[in-house]
């Protein structure tokens, strides 16, 4: 799938000092999609809506943490 008209949108908590943040958008209500916010065109994942949620799960709740 093409997300050429997607809207993408940054968290709110993320910040204006140049971190390391994603973008993500929804085409449609299945997908989800993520790229990197400093490098919009070097291209970006879909992930099925149940994935995307599963990740975002682990993270908040530390399972990825160095």
């Amino acid at each position: 799938m093409h997300l050429a008209g997607a809207v993408w949108r940054k968290s709110t908590r993320s910040g204006n000092n140049g971190g390391e943040c994603v973008e993500v958008a929804a085409p449609t209500s299945s997908l989800v999609g993520v790229r990197d916010s400093k490098n919009p065109d070097g291209g970006h994942l879909l992930l099925a809506r149940e994935a995307w949620v599963a990740l975002t799960n682990a993270i908040k709740d530390g399972r990825h943490d160095l």
